[in-house]
């Protein structure tokens, strides 16, 4: 049995003192366990215990024997604030951009001027080119809902997530991002005043050719890494391999090609509108999922030995 004394890390007033519950090979998980029912406004994933208050937190899974600490083991407690599961924050972002889109593709009163809205598509209104206006419109409404839809039925059906959260202040600003790209390219995909791609429906069908191929290499990609374990966010028992699935052999080149794949997903939607606002969503996207990609890339690499050396981050041969 062991002595915890958890005090507060900025005030340094002692909150409790656990012994007789405690054992000598005790996590700190079940100190936070411990803690909870003391307080039960602070559920684990609320706290962060510190050996002292400017010290790097202790992870859940840390034996109390092993803390260099005496018999009596005092810990600092830091209250982290409101915090959601990773289902819960990806939900909130992905359910916007959906309906977002929808509010503009249906120009719902007040979002267009009626000045707007009385003008003909185009520079020459004849009736075959507002045909091919609207349905390259339809084709990219349904093409954005259906990513998000996609998104939304991989988290709640394919993702496995571990018990690790986010504050809400993280999920306000991924929202923001998220619901206020869509807004912007939403806004000036579905203008009355919105012209066709330069090269016409060619243009429109490849584009929709390689949007329908990234989006079923990528959920492809996810269905693999769910399968295989390694979509849990745990440390590595083995590094993702191809199947006989040909989407899947993207993996003998890159390290996330799920990452590649989205970024593909993005870059055919781009061409499919010839819209500035989709390319600049595009190219940060790219950017902030080649970081994420570059981590993981190292992670892979430092596990294990065997590592292939052919693999790159996120682009074949290039990064």
């Amino acid at each position: 049995m062991k002595q915890v004394e958890i005090l507060d890390d900025k005030t340094k007033e002692q909150l409790c003192f656990l012994d007789k519950q405690v054992e000598y090979h005790s996590t700190v998980g079940d100190i936070k366990g411990l803690f909870h029912r003391v307080y039960p406004q602070w559920y684990p994933a609320r706290q962060a215990l510190k050996l002292h208050p400017k010290s790097a937190e202790l992870r859940d899974d840390e034996l109390l024997q092993n803390l260099p600490v005496g018999v009596t083991a005092t810990l600092y407690f830091q209250d982290l604030g409101p915090r959601f599961g990773w289902t819960m924050v990806f939900l909130s972002e992905y359910v916007g951009p959906l309906l977002i889109y929808l509010l503009f593709y249906f120009r719902l009163p007040y979002i267009y001027t009626h000045t707007h809205i009385l003008t003909p598509p185009g520079p020459h209104p004849v009736v075959s080119q507002f045909l091919s206006l609207s349905l390259s419109l339809s084709l990219a409404c349904v093409c954005h809902s259906l990513h998000y839809i996609k998104r939304l039925m991989e988290t709640v059906f394919v993702h496995r997530f571990t018990h690790g959260t986010l504050p809400v202040g993280v999920i306000i600003r991924n929202c923001v991002y998220y619901w206020g790209f869509a807004a912007w390219l939403a806004y000036y995909i579905n203008h009355p005043l919105y012209t066709p791609p330069s090269y016409g429906q060619p243009q429109v069908i490849c584009a929709l050719v390689m949007f329908m191929l990234c989006e079923v290499g990528n959920f492809s990609i996810h269905w693999s890494l769910n399968t295989s374990g390694a979509d849990a966010g745990v440390k590595y028992r083995s590094f993702p391999h191809p199947s006989k699935n040909p989407f899947t052999w993207l993996f003998f080149f890159v390290s996330c090609p799920n990452y590649t794949y989205e970024v593909g997903v993005w870059v055919s939607f781009s061409v499919m509108t010839q819209c500035v606002p989709v390319a600049v969503f595009t190219l940060i996207g790219f950017v902030q999922m080649t970081i994420w990609a570059k981590w993981k890339h190292k992670a892979y690499t430092r596990e294990f030995k065997d590592y292939p050396a052919l693999r790159m981050s996120i682009l074949p041969f290039i990064l």
